[in-house]
């Protein structure tokens, strides 16, 4: 389970995180709805590491991970979908979804899982294309794989359908819940 207790944030002089407190339990999809603005992307990263929390604290199965740096959450199990997708332009789809699997050894991160080809096929046809050759709709799908290769227990979705077409949107829709129903914690704004 995660649970956030009592976060807090600032940009400047601005309260952005105002004491956000939420439990979010595996199994299940935690939705956090707002308009632009409110502190949506600025919580995740929070969550993630990316950005410090200033107050509060941030507890992931049973341990305080508020003060731990991203790398150190991604080997315990927590994975970041960002909004905008952020893979990697010159990497091919099969370089970027291996770096996915750095929290493993060597040996363990040899090639992609064959369960994320399943997942996303047209990824394994397009394995050897460069990512910032794809559209936003597969880059997308690059990114959710990428996290996903990780085997995490935990994913954070932001945006994770910002400005794709209404069919992808139903496909990852079903994704993240069935993710959810197979006993991952997901929080998705």
């Amino acid at each position: 389970m995660l649970q956030v207790n009592e976060l807090n944030q600032y940009y400047g002089g601005s309260h952005i995180l105002r004491g956000v407190s939420f439990e979010a339990i595996a199994g299940e999809v935690t939705c956090l709805l707002g308009r632009n603005g409110v502190g949506k992307t600025t919580l995740l990263k929070c969550l993630m590491g990316l950005i410090p929390a200033k107050t509060g604290e941030i507890i992931w199965q049973g341990k305080k991970i508020t003060h731990s740096k991203p790398h150190q959450r991604v080997q315990s199990g927590v994975a970041y979908v960002p909004q905008g997708r952020e893979i990697f332009p010159r990497l091919t789809v099969e370089e970027n979804v291996l770096l996915g699997l750095s929290r493993f050894s060597a040996r363990e991160a040899k090639s992609v899982p064959e369960e994320i080809w399943q997942l996303f096929p047209v990824l394994q046809e397009m394995k050897h294309r460069r990512g910032g050759d794809l559209s936003g709709g597969q880059q997308q799908r690059v990114a959710i794989a990428r996290a996903l290769a990780m085997s995490p227990q935990v994913m954070f979705f932001d945006e994770a359908t910002s400005a794709l077409d209404p069919e992808l949107v139903k496909g990852i829709l079903a994704l993240i819940s069935e993710l959810g129903a197979d006993g991952m914690t997901m929080v998705v704004v």
